[in-house]
């Protein structure tokens, strides 16, 4: 496959290629083992925003550094907000997105958030289009192996009054990944924290900004003195109800009347709203599971352990897909899940979602999206 064409370019934007494109050997070279947001592909797009004049003409050019005033709200208020989904190679040889409308949707209510501009929908899947098309070369070709896409907007008028920006920057590049977890899917520790949280009621819990992860980075130092590999989050009034873990959203499997429930923290405007959770949660039905929304102590999690109706953990999210959680540290004990070993359901939930996105699968709700 070639790159865009002039015919398939709509009017609102500009095609400025790489003038010495890489050659298919170096390209290939740094495809190798890309592990994940390590490597770049060649471009990029930009749109600029003014708030008089509105979204302006969007720009796809050579991957490179941006030029940001000093005084550019971002970097003083941080408004900063940004996505994530991929792309993935099928058995014919197109390439397809997963649930990209959903990212948009997702990027526009954390933008209203941070009292930022909503791009539109349209925009957002056609910039995406445009860039995957231009860079399909970039996309690996194995199951599990995917084009990252990274969109993600900032504030950058020059002033230091503490308001909103009335001048914005999106952009949107894209980063090839391998596997998440290049020897197999392996099970994590986590450390359940109770000296910090991540969002409180009528925070920006639910927003995918910058000052969320920035805000977590002590937390997951903290697990990692610990000897964990990720931090699991509480609420911020109890300290008792389980969030997400790290950046992901969390599950739980449960034994109950010789039923196997798929189970997930209830939203309440703290917990990000993931794209990967809400598809597992259609998943789990339809591969015979019940799928539910809970409130979830530590407690309960401790307890449901010790009596056996807990039989699997796991984390989900579009870098890593699914995470299975083999053990759970605080610092009032230990203990296993599942032996430390990953789960049926979590496998079963992480092959049928891999299968659905690379096309070995049957698509029947519409969830990939043709790009080329």
């Amino acid at each position: 496959m070639n790159a865009i064409t002039a015919n398939q370019v709509s009017a609102r934007f500009d095609i400025q290629p790489a003038k010495e494109p890489l050659s298919s050997e170096e390209r290939a070279k740094r495809m190798q083992n890309p592990g994940f947001g390590k490597v770049f592909s060649e471009h990029m797009i930009v749109i600029p925003y003014n708030e008089e004049t509105g979204w302006g003409k969007g720009v796809l050019k050579p991957y490179g550094p941006i030029v940001l005033d000093p005084a550019a709200s971002v970097l003083h208020y941080g408004q900063a907000i940004f996505e994530g989904f991929k792309a993935y190679k099928q058995p014919d040889g197109s390439i397809k997105t997963f649930r990209p409308e959903a990212n948009a949707h997702r990027f526009n209510a954390s933008a209203r958030r941070l009292a930022m501009p909503e791009l539109p929908v349209d925009l957002f899947v056609e910039a995406a289009d445009l860039l995957i098309t231009q860079e399909q070369a970039w996309v690996p070709d194995a199951v599990g192996e995917s084009l990252y896409l990274r969109p993600l907007m900032i504030a950058t008028e020059a002033a230091l009054g503490v308001r909103a920006s009335k001048e914005y920057l999106f952009i949107l590049i894209a980063s090839p990944s391998g596997a998440y977890f290049p020897q197999g899917v392996k099970p994590v520790t986590v450390w359940i924290s109770e000296n910090y949280v991540r969002a409180a009621p009528g925070g920006t819990g639910s927003a995918k900004c910058a000052g969320n992860y920035a805000a977590s980075l002590v937390a997951q130092k903290e697990a990692k003195a610990e000897g964990c590999d990720q931090v699991v989050w509480l609420d911020a009034v109890h300290r008792r109800y389980i969030e997400e873990m790290g950046g992901m959203n969390i599950f739980f499997v449960y034994k109950e009347n010789g039923e196997t429930i798929v189970a997930t923290p209830v939203l309440t405007g703290t917990l990000l709203p993931g794209v990967t959770r809400l598809t597992l949660l259609d998943l789990a039905k339809k591969l015979g599971f019940r799928a539910e929304e809970r409130r979830i102590s530590v407690d309960d999690w401790a307890e449901a352990l010790r009596n056996g109706t807990m039989t699997e953990a796991f984390a989900c999210g579009t870098a890593a897909v699914i995470t299975p959680i083999g053990t759970v540290k605080s610092a009032h004990g230990e203990w296993k899940v599942n032996g430390g070993e990953t789960g049926p359901v979590a496998s079963k939930l992480r092959e049928a979602l891999l299968n659905l996105q690379h096309g070995v699968d049957p698509d029947p709700n519409g969830w990939m999206h043709k790009v080329c």
